[in-house]
């Protein structure tokens, strides 16, 4: 069985190296004139298409801001993350905005930044254990609680697989709590089963695609399939396809991708969760540059990350189906209409 998988491949550190020299230098200042705010960004990865968005969003308003920005991607992993932090703090970055690789590992760039007086703001994914002074993203468990309730409102009945994103990311544990307090109930009664759960590394779609796979051979029978994420959706929708089970089996994802939007508008993908990701990169980056300034910020939420109370500012996320595509995605200018159907006949394209 052959699968065709199309990838865009960055040597890391060529990348990384642009990205550091790309960026704007701190700029000199003169005795009587007040010095721009450099803000850090230290990011986790570019392999989805939505961290594009983030970084390219976040850039511009710090700059629109009049501030300064470095960037760092550590390619996922742990150790490169906190050298690069320390890279940042020792080029005078004023706060610290991070999208920690692992939630526990990246509480030793949190205390190297803090301990060199530089403000943390934990950027979508939360640092456990260290005390950020910040934390700024979506309603993790309203995603989980969306998936689960669309899924079940198309397939109330039947044998159930879920997909987590890596436990070192802790947005898949709250995800998972919201997706639990929809499902518990008819697991109760008997209508549900979950007949597996597996934790895909790093995100990878390939391991989403060998668990329905390896179900389908097994002679396991699919009802439905709830994939945190849309790169992972995707998988379980390749397998699902060449098992001739879409649209029959429905699945749910996050992350309004743009090849997620259009399986959703052509029928192979039933919803995903938009998380509106200007919304986010964009009030981070103001915050950012407010901190720098020891300007005060408001927070309406706390969230423990396992040690203390951390101020939380949360974002509502957003269903999406191939009804409220236009209304939502489209109308928020994250994807054009021409992207989302480009594979629809242009005759079957919603009338704005």
């Amino acid at each position: 069985m052959f699968r065709k998988v199309c990838r865009l491949f960055i040597i890391p550190s060529v990348l990384a190296m642009l990205l550091m020299v790309g960026c704007s230098p701190r700029h000199e200042t003169s005795p009587t004139s007040q010095k721009r705010p450099l803000i850090g960004f230290s990011m986790d990865t570019l392999k989805e298409e939505r961290w594009y968005r983030d970084k390219e969003i976040f850039e511009e308003e710090v700059k629109r801001q009049n501030a300064d920005i470095l960037v760092s991607i550590d390619y996922e992993d742990s150790a490169k993350q906190l050298q690069q932090v320390k890279q940042m703090v020792s080029q005078g970055i004023d706060v610290l905005v991070i999208i920690p690789h692992d939630a526990v590992d990246a509480a030793s760039a949190v205390s190297y930044a803090k301990q060199h007086g530089v403000k943390v703001i934990s950027y979508d994914r939360l640092v456990r254990n260290a005390g950020v002074d910040l934390y700024i993203s979506f309603d993790n468990e309203k995603v989980g609680n969306l998936q689960a309730s669309a899924i079940t409102q198309k397939v109330g009945n039947g044998n159930y697989v879920i997909i987590k994103g890596p436990a070192s990311d802790y947005n898949t544990v709250v995800i998972k709590q919201g997706i639990m307090s929809v499902l518990n109930p008819y697991m109760a009664s008997g209508n549900i089963k979950v007949v597996k759960q597996v934790e895909a590394y790093d995100w990878m779609a390939d391991e989403a695609y060998d668990c329905i796979l390896s179900l389908h051979n097994e002679g396991v029978k699919i009802d439905a399939v709830i994939a945190e994420n849309d790169a992972l959706a995707g998988g379980a929708i390749d397998a699902l396809s060449e098992c001739q089970m879409i649209p029959s089996v429905p699945v749910v994802g996050m992350d309004a991708d743009l090849a997620a939007c259009q399986r959703v508008v052509e029928g192979q993908q039933y919803m995903t969760v938009y998380k509106p990701i200007r919304t986010l990169a964009t009030m981070a980056a103001k915050i950012a540059v407010k901190m720098a300034k020891q300007e005060s910020i408001r927070a309406d939420d706390q969230i423990h990350d396992g040690t203390k109370n951390v101020p939380y500012i949360k974002i509502e996320p957003i269903a999406v189906y191939k009804d409220n595509m236009v209304s939502t995605v489209i109308k928020d200018g994250f994807h054009t209409m021409e992207e989302v159907y480009m594979n629809v006949p242009k005759e079957q394209w919603p009338q704005n």
